[in-house]
C-alpha cells in the first residue's frame, strides 16, 4: 500500500516528474500528472513516446511528485512498472487527468496510442511534508 502522504498527493493536481531509464543506463525525465489509488501510482503517456520505450526496456522508475503550492513538499517514489493499459480505458484515463488539471477534456491530439502506466512502489521518500499539509 501506499502511504497516505503520497495518495494525496498523487490525487491531487499536483505534477509528478518521471524519471526512466535509456537502454545505456542514462536517465530521463520529464513533467508529468499523476494519479494513485491506495496502492498503485498511474502516469498516462503515448506509445512512441521515450518514456514508453524507455519502461518497455526497463521497468524501474523514479517519480518526484510536489505539492503545487509548496515545491519544497514533496515525496519521491522508487518502484517499477508493473502493468500497463491502453485502449478506451487509457482515452478516458486521459481526459480524467485533463479535468483534474485544466478543468476539461484533454485537449491535445493523441499521435499514436495513449497507454496508462501502472506502477508499484518499492520506496516512499518524503521531504518537509506531513499529512496535516493536507
Amino acid at each position: 500500500m501506499l502511504d497516505p502522504i503520497t495518495i494525496k498527493l498523487a490525487q491531487g493536481a499536483n505534477y509528478a516528474a518521471l524519471t526512466t531509464l535509456f537502454p545505456n543506463g542514462n536517465p530521463q525525465t520529464q513533467v508529468m500528472w499523476v494519479d494513485a489509488d491506495e496502492n498503485y501510482l498511474y502516469m498516462n503517456t503515448e506509445i512512441h513516446r521515450e518514456k514508453y520505450k524507455n519502461i518497455e526496456n526497463d521497468s524501474r522508475v523514479s517519480i518526484l511528485i510536489w505539492k503545487n503550492d509548496d515545491p519544497f513538499k514533496y515525496v519521491e517514489v522508487r518502484g517499477n512498472v508493473e502493468d500497463s493499459y491502453k485502449g478506451k480505458e487509457a482515452r478516458d484515463h486521459i481526459d480524467k487527468l485533463s479535468e483534474k488539471y485544466f478543468k476539461r477534456p484533454y485537449p491535445f491530439t493523441v499521435q499514436t496510442e495513449r497507454v496508462v502506466l501502472k506502477i508499484k512502489a518499492v520506496k516512499e521518500v518524503f521531504f518537509n511534508v506531513t499529512i496535516e499539509d493536507f
